[in-house]
Formats: C-alpha cells, structure tokens, sequence
C-alpha cells in the first residue's frame, strides 16, 4: 500500500468521523426530546395531546420509511439551501441528520415506553410535574437502553455515510467509489472495508460498556 493510499484513508476516515459525529450530535439534541414527546403526549400518559402526537408520529414514520439514498437525492434544494452546496462532507450532514432524528427519536420512544408506569405514578402522587417526571425519572430510568439506542444510531450513520459516498458526500465511501471501484483498485476497496468494520466494532464496544455501567448505576 502506497504512501498516498494510506494518506488518503486517512483523510478520508476522518470526514466519515466528521459527518458520523455532527450527525450524532444533532440526532441526540433533537431525536431524544422528540422520542420523549411521542411517548408523554400519547393516550394516558402525563402530557396527553393526541393531535400533536399523530402529526409527530406520522412525520416520523415518513421519514423512516424513505430509503436513505432518496432520500439525500430529494433534499438536494435543502441542503444547497443550508450550506450552500449538495456535494462533500457539509452537504452529506443534512441528510444524516434528516435520517438519524426520526430514527433515534423511535428508538428513545421505545425505551421511554419500558419504564414501569408505577413508578411514574408514585412521582404524580408526590407532586411532580410532568417536566420534573421526565428529567427526573423518564430519562433516568431509561438511559442505559438510550445509550444504547444512540450506539445503533452511530453505526448506522456509519454504514449512511458510506452511502453518501454514491452522489459525492466524502468520507470512505466516496474514496471507495472514486478510488476502489472505478479504477478497478480491489485494496482500495478492501481497505475501506476493514476501516469501517474496525470503526462499528469500536463503537458498539463502547457503547456495550458504557451502558452496562450505567445499567449498574441506575
């Protein structure tokens, strides 16, 4: 392997890290909240508002249910409209986060849903309000299966933001692409493969760890 290979993996990587983790980074500020409210405005619960939770939840299940690379192809006038451009490693961000918000939003919903409602009940009888419940039990009680969530949520940002190398976003699978299989370069490809494998593993184990402990803790 060449000198510029390995200089051009490693530049590449670094963009996939870049986009991976603004990505994530607005995914959590926004899913959490929103996965949060779709469980607290639904039927029953402390913050009941049946209308609002319909319309939330049908946006999310659009979103969802749009494949990732038709995604960045129908945002394109979004993207040019926030950064100014629809190609590299910026304009790949938009569309990660557009994907990650919905999709980490339904994975907090879900693990808000397993906190026993006793325990919610107990903190209405001693005078919590609704905001108090969700900072101070909800998320608490759930945060270990959050980490998790936003675990899964990093690597699938992973395996996107290869994805967004097919219509020039950056990072390893742009390389793969430009490098790998248009010039016929096997170890190209085969490189970046290896680097994306090693980088979910890493970030999985991480993620494993972190909410084991936070299992133990709370």
């Amino acid at each position: 392997m060449s000198y510029e290979l390995i200089v051009l993996l490693a530049e590449s990587f670094l963009e996939t890290v870049h986009m991976v983790a603004v990505s994530a980074f607005i995914a959590a500020v926004a899913g959490i909240p929103l996965g949060v409210i779709l469980v607290t405005t639904g039927k029953g619960h402390i913050m009941e508002n049946k209308k609002l939770n319909i319309i939330l939840g049908s946006i999310v299940n659009a979103t969802r249910s749009t494949p990732f690379i038709i995604l960045m192809v129908a945002i394109i006038p979004l993207t040019r409209l926030i950064v100014g451009t629809s190609i590299g490693t910026n304009a790949a961000i938009v569309p990660l986060s557009i994907a990650a918000v919905p999709f980490l939003g339904r994975i907090v919903e879900s693990a808000i849903r397993e906190v026993d409602y006793g325990v919610i009940e107990a903190a209405q009888a001693m005078g919590a309000s609704p905001v108090q419940i969700i900072y101070k039990v909800l998320i608490p009680e759930a945060l270990s299966s959050i980490v998790l969530g936003i675990t899964i949520t990093l690597v699938s940002l992973i395996g996107f933001s290869a994805m967004a190398g097919a219509i020039g976003g950056g990072g390893l699978g742009d390389l793969a692409i430009r490098y790998g299989y248009q010039r016929f370069r096997p170890d190209v490809m085969l490189a970046t493969v290896i680097i994306l494998i090693v980088t979910v593993q890493f970030v999985q184990s991480c993620g494993d760890y972190l909410a084991r402990r936070l299992s133990k803790r709370y």
